[in-house]
């Protein structure tokens, strides 16, 4: 079984990247569950195969248990953790189907809140191949400290969670809206490049100077690691959705497991440019021999 967990802030297009993620797979060939696992998420553009909502709500939560939308999440993670084989019982109806799990918005649940890692654990265990599609909005780049702050989260979730893991910036189609507040061109945030001058650019403000050996050694850790890359995403540009849809099929091994049917994967390959063995040449891994 595969799956890719859909994660990142709120307002990072989550639900939209599911939505268009299952329509663009189904034109593929590929029968797509969309398991929603967000307590809040009350407006969904697509129909859950599973919803969270069947088993606990945060609305509930914050009622009957007074606490705030943070705790209230947290709580539901637990309780889905302590109920897990509610929602293996659920995902099983969909025998042969490639899932999409759309997850909350809360970023502590990725980066030191161990529930959500132990239900992917518990999905491993049980056979899924999972990969991580980190969402950022792509404003932030528009801001050094906020880059910084975001590379941060992404490291931190992708040492928390421990998958194999794709880091997008979403909505790069509205960078022409801030373009002139981003220091540098956009591969520079995508490819991760010399940090320094994102402290050199900190450094110009007198506030943020303040804190330029803490912004040093938050930076150098960063490219210690060497982790964190970014694929820029359109969600309304087909060509970027495959290059996404690409990357998430290596990272989760679908490419070797699977196959498309042959015509709908060369004539979107030839589109774009092949990014892996049989889409160059046109044929259906399972017509090896």
């Amino acid at each position: 079984m595969f799956a890719q967990v859909v994660i990142g802030p709120p307002g990072s297009g989550k639900t939209t990247y599911c939505y268009t993620l299952m329509k663009f797979l189904t034109e593929l060939g590929r029968k797509v569950a969309v398991i929603n696992l967000d307590p809040a998420n009350d407006f969904m553009r697509y129909e859950p195969a599973v919803n969270i909502s069947k088993l606990i709500t945060l609305e509930d939560v914050m009622t009957n248990l007074n606490l705030g939308p943070n705790g209230g999440l947290m709580y539901c993670m637990e309780f889905l953790e302590k109920n897990f084989s509610w929602l293996l019982e659920e995902i099983r109806r969909y025998k042969g189907y490639y899932f999409i799990f759309d997850c909350p918005g809360q970023v502590e649940l990725y980066t030191h809140h161990d529930s959500m890692k132990n239900i992917l654990a518990k999905l491993e265990a049980d056979g899924f191949h999972l990969c991580a599609v980190h969402l950022v909005d792509s404003h932030y780049c528009s801001d050094a400290g906020k880059f910084i702050s975001t590379l941060l989260m992404s490291l931190s979730a992708m040492l928390q969670l421990g998958l194999p893991h794709v880091n997008v910036l979403s909505k790069v189609d509205l960078v022409k809206k801030f373009g002139d507040k981003m220091q540098f061109g956009l591969d520079f945030y995508t490819e991760v490049l010399d940090l320094n001058y994102l402290v050199e650019c900190l450094n110009e403000d007198p506030f943020t100077k303040k804190y330029g050996k803490l912004n040093s050694a938050l930076v150098s850790l960063i490219e210690d690691y060497s982790l964190v890359s970014f694929m820029p995403l359109n969600i309304k540009d087909r060509e970027s959705v495959l290059r996404v849809k690409n990357a998430v099929d290596k990272a989760n091994g679908y490419i070797y497991g699977a196959s498309e049917q042959r015509s709908v994967q060369s004539l979107l390959a030839c589109a774009v440019g092949a990014e892996n063995e049989h889409e160059r040449i046109g044929v259906d891994r399972d017509s090896y021999s």
